[in-house]
């Protein structure tokens, strides 16, 4: 059995997690630039504003001083996640995007959501070793 290396991480930049929020925040831009004027200040507005407190929610978590404030920001980013799936599902049954968009959207969030539980899981028992 070889051991499995792991890139080092400098910034919150280098975490798999982040990155994988960033092309979600992408995927529910183009979701919601799908949706009609009359959403622009509706359901448009706020499928951007959780999309984008998903990764912004990672970075802020990781720039914190103390793990218990890293574990918060992730469990917050979880919940945008919740709540981003939660607004696009309407965003179909409107009839604004279609079913397959939707279902590949929400197979990218369930795993985002799945990667922020297992960090803050390890976040609330072993410690975090310090910012560079």
């Amino acid at each position: 059995m070889s051991a499995t290396r792991f890139a080092p991480i400098h910034n919150y930049r280098d975490l798999i997690v982040w990155q994988k929020a960033m092309t979600l925040a992408v995927r529910a831009y183009a979701i919601a630039g799908q949706l009609p004027r009359s959403e622009l200040y509706g359901l448009s507005s706020q499928i951007r504003r959780a999309a984008v407190s998903v990764p912004a929610n990672i970075a802020e978590g990781h720039g914190r001083l103390h793990r218990a404030e890293y574990r918060h920001h992730a469990g917050i980013a979880n919940g945008s996640v919740t709540e981003l799936e939660t607004e696009v599902v309407p965003a179909e049954r409107l009839g604004y995007v279609s079913g397959t968009e939707v279902a590949a959207f929400l197979e990218a969030s369930a795993e985002v959501g799945k990667m922020l539980n297992r960090l803050v899981r390890v976040l609330g028992r072993a410690p975090l070793a310090p910012n560079p």
